[in-house]
């Protein structure tokens, strides 16, 4: 499986870029920000992409999204309680940090617990890990799990935006992301990676429960 790590936009959200190195086929998680830069990096690893998904609606998650989708005309998917968020909340958050956004395209599959997201030979599962924002997502297939603003190297997502719920959010965690095996990688929203099993031992966060 290929794994291409971008770092962009303003406040640095890391963008996933995921394809088979069998059939060269992808998946962009988050477009932040920078579309040109995801799109070199597309064609830099030679790869046809075939979805788009987003963790959660955010504006630094989903900044580039509409010229990614224009691009690649791939299907774009989101968790269904997400979506309110997506056409009303992205403006106002944006607003709070002192940027402006455009209006993001509809998603074409709306997504739940437990739906299966394929590509090529890849295949990742969906887990519903709200908290950080109402509907909130994290893909967990071949030892990795793309786990958005949920979980982070030595700390958790905030939960102090709209929408937010840190009692949601301990629970998506340790009912959701810490049931995983302890070498599983966390590829989160920002910041380096880790493993559920460091998290579960070193994250103070995790520690406090």
């Amino acid at each position: 499986m290929i794994i291409k790590t971008l770092e962009v936009g303003p406040v640095l959200t890391n963008c996933y870029i995921v394809g088979s190195k069998n059939t060269k086929e992808g998946i962009i998680i988050d477009p932040a920000a920078e579309a040109n830069t995801i799109l070199q990096s597309v064609q830099e690893l030679k790869l046809t992409i075939r979805l788009i998904v987003a963790t959660h609606s955010h504006w630094d998650h989903i900044g580039a999204l509409s010229e990614v989708k224009e691009a690649t005309q791939a299907p774009f998917l989101i968790h269904a309680d997400e979506v309110n968020m997506l056409k009303e909340g992205m403006s106002s958050l944006a607003a709070m940090f002192g940027f402006s956004t455009g209006t993001p395209p509809s998603p074409d599959r709306l997504l739940t617990e437990g739906d299966t997201i394929e590509v090529g030979d890849l295949k990742f599962k969906v887990l519903y890990t709200p908290g950080h924002s109402p509907g909130g997502i994290s893909l967990v297939g071949h030892g990795v799990v793309f786990c958005g603003d949920t979980l982070f190297n030595y700390s958790i997502g905030r939960t102090d935006f709209p929408g937010c719920s840190y009692n949601q959010l301990m629970n998506s965690i340790f009912t959701r992301l810490m049931t995983l095996p302890d070498e599983t990688r966390v590829l989160p929203g920002h910041g380096p990676e880790t493993t559920i099993g460091f998290e579960g031992k070193h994250n103070p966060f995790l520690q406090r429960r």
